[in-house]
């Protein structure tokens, strides 16, 4: 039996691979709920060892990029400092790390990508600067270490489950509340059923040390997207068009040869309603 120890198992994606992946050659060990916030690193790496992990499926972070950048402190210590204190306890122990990492490492790019995953970088913000500093020490500590690269992740309310903001969400919202949205014409990025990240989560744990760009790809901008997340949902919100630029669209390919395979982000929709028994309009 494999025993995998998930990080923010509480959290958007953490609960759902703690229910979605359950089963009999998997023992799944929930770090500590409250615990990560105010651990020190010693503290950590004593928890880590006695729970004694075959796996750490890293997926806590501080994900608010706003609040990132207010707060430059907090996400340096949440987005790098923890994730190498992981990797010190996953190299005593010769355990694998699988850690998520962001889309947002790509932010300030000036093509509209798709991009690749060995792109010299420079994020335009504190949490995509954060993830990829994180990358790059865990790497040098841990050459085994899987780091995902995650695109903005979705999901539904159901099976007791946390739930945060996200697109279709956002878009059922507005269209309750017959609110306007905004989004840009030239705003690119792909985006994930959370539930088929998680489904991905098994195979990644066979992937060799590296980068991998994880989740959905998208050719279309976000305006385009989201009006046909709302052709499919069957919802007419009143949707604005913006002009400002920015492309975090990645190339999948480097997972996709390695069998980590995604739907389409226009398909992955589709999915997520079958799963709830919603009958797609599209």
């Amino acid at each position: 039996m494999k025993r995998i120890l998930v990080t923010g198992a509480g959290g958007f994606v953490g609960a759902r691979i703690m229910e979605q992946l359950m089963g009999p050659a998997i023992e799944f060990l929930p770090f500590p709920p409250g615990r990560m916030a105010g651990i020190s690193r010693e503290e950590l790496c004593e928890l880590v060892l006695r729970l004694h992990p075959d796996v750490l499926l890293h997926t806590a972070a501080l994900s608010d990029t706003g609040y990132c950048e207010a707060h430059p402190e907090e996400s340096y210590r949440a987005n790098v400092s923890v994730p190498l204190w992981i990797a010190e306890a996953a190299g005593e122990l010769n355990a694998k790390l699988v850690a998520f990492s962001s889309d947002q490492v790509y932010a300030g790019l000036q093509d509209t990508g798709p991009f690749e995953e060995d792109l010299p970088l420079h994020p335009a913000n504190v949490y995509g600067r954060h993830k990829l500093e994180a990358e790059q020490r865990v790497l040098e500590l841990l050459p085994s270490a899987v780091l995902l690269r995650a695109t903005w992740m979705y999901d539904l309310p159901g099976y007791g489950l946390p739930i945060r903001g996200n697109l279709i969400l956002n878009l059922l919202r507005a269209s309750l509340h017959n609110e306007p949205l905004r989004f840009s014409c030239r705003d690119y990025r792909g985006v994930t059923y959370v539930r088929q990240a998680v489904e991905n989560l098994l195979p990644a744990l066979e992937l060799p040390g590296g980068v991998y760009n994880f989740g959905c790809e998208n050719d279309y901008d976000m305006y385009t997207t989201a009006r046909h997340f709302c052709t499919v949902l069957g919802i007419t919100p009143s949707l604005e068009k913006a002009d400002w630029p920015r492309s975090l669209r990645m190339d999948c390919r480097k997972a996709r040869e390695a069998g980590i395979v995604f739907d389409s982000t226009f398909d992955n929709v589709t999915r997520c309603l079958q799963d709830y028994g919603v009958s797609p309009l599209l």
